[in-house]
């Protein structure tokens, strides 16, 4: 018995040894090891540089003067204008209390016993764009103690800009030429954003090559290559619901019924100072491994992140309070790749505390197994098994 144990033991060192090893060498190797920076390129790329450089290894970018030609670009800073074009037409407003839609909130009526977070997802109304640019433009205000807070993000995926914003089509290329060319295809979708410095996306990955053009205001992404997996920490969380009140001015948060787990990343890199030290004990991967990769998308730039990276973003507005973005969702390829980030996924992950006098401790494992029908994500081992793809179709 004995003997197993320290195989165990054994096996579990070199295995969490080779995958914190993985985490350097992808910088080392592909990503730079001394900066948390990703490439800037001061014109766009070749299709054929594009492709070799960047799509290939999966690496990030960010380019400049790629849409300098956009008249979005000196349009849409111009509230009448988008108010003119747009008129009434219906467009989905996304309507949370806080900024933080499909991310993890605590649960007003959770019980202690429980685990107290859900995967909450905004309130969604269809109303004429001029109202709901009002809405986004009224979520800074309200900042008087004691005020209720509605904070507005015009964003729906599915292509909405293409089927919601038509009208302002004319302002934008309707792809991008160079990545079209080296990825081989159009755009799945075409999507537009508009919010506020409230609006906050939390970390998740999608499974689309992603150009992401910011118009005005700016974009700043926290970035994790695919290889660190282990060290979002993603588990089932309930799904849950808000529901906003126009009469009452109040939210209401329900779970779903019956209940359905989403699969998402636990790690909050911008904790409260309150809940610093809990994060840092939670999540020591995180925390402890190597830092993110940082970047701050202008009007005028575009970033390339690349398929199954992890993402956090926030926003800086412009003079207006307002930040809009466009972005471009390529399908992915399954390739080598893909089949690499599987095995990867197969892989335990055993933490320095795993093993508690001589005996492994199961709740310390951190283990993937795949998911139906989509990209696979991780699985947890805790109390039980949580199996969650961990992917999503919200950006940001």
């Amino acid at each position: 018995m004995a003997s197993t144990a320290a195989a165990d033991a054994d096996a579990a060192t070199a295995t969490k040894e080779a995958i914190e090893n993985l985490w350097e060498e992808v910088r080392d190797l592909s990503l730079g090891s001394t900066t948390t920076q990703i490439d800037h390129l001061p014109t766009p790329p070749s299709p054929l540089q594009f492709l070799r450089d960047y799509i290939s290894p999966n690496k990030p970018c960010l380019i400049y003067n790629s849409i300098s030609h956009w008249p979005a670009l000196s349009l849409w800073p111009s509230t009448s204008y988008l108010q003119e074009t747009l008129k009434s037409s219906p467009v989905s407003l996304h309507l949370t209390p806080t900024g933080r839609a499909d991310s993890l909130i605590p649960h007003p009526h959770s019980n202690p016993s429980s685990s107290p977070l859900v995967f909450a997802s905004a309130h969604v109304k269809k109303v004429p764009f001029s109202t709901a640019l009002r809405r986004v433009s009224e979520s800074n205000t309200c900042t008087e103690k004691g005020a209720k807070r509605c904070v507005a993000y015009l964003q729906e995926q599915n292509d909405c800009f293409r089927n919601e914003y038509g009208d302002l089509s004319q302002d934008c290329d309707d792809h991008i030429p160079w990545a079209s060319q080296a990825l081989g295809c159009l755009p799945e979708a075409v999507n537009l954003w508009i919010g506020n410095q409230l609006s906050v996306t939390s970390f998740h990955k999608d499974r689309y090559e992603n150009l992401y053009a910011v118009i005005t205001g700016e974009k700043r992404f926290l970035l994790l290559p695919p290889t660190d997996l282990h060290r979002m920490y993603i588990r089932d969380y309930p799904a849950a619901q808000y529901h906003y009140s126009e009469d009452t001015e109040d939210f209401e948060l329900e779970i779903e019924d019956p209940v359905r787990y989403v699969p998402w990343c636990s790690v909050d890199p911008y904790p409260s100072f309150e809940d610093t030290n809990r994060q840092m004990a939670e999540f020591p991967l995180y925390y402890n491994g190597p830092k993110p990769f940082e970047v701050t998308v202008k009007a005028g730039q575009v970033l390339y992140l690349p398929s199954m990276w992890f993402h956090h973003v926030s926003q800086c507005p412009d003079s207006r309070g307002l930040t809009i973005a466009v972005n471009y969702w390529y399908d992915m390829r399954f390739d080598i790749k893909y089949a690499y980030f599987n095995f990867l996924q197969s892989v335990n992950y055993i933490s320095d505390s795993a093993f508690r006098g001589g005996h492994l401790d199961s709740h310390s494992k951190v283990s993937t197994s795949k998911g139906e029908d989509e990209l696979e994500m991780i699985e947890f081992v805790q109390n039980g098994d949580a199996t969650g793809q961990g992917d999503s179709d919200y950006d940001d």
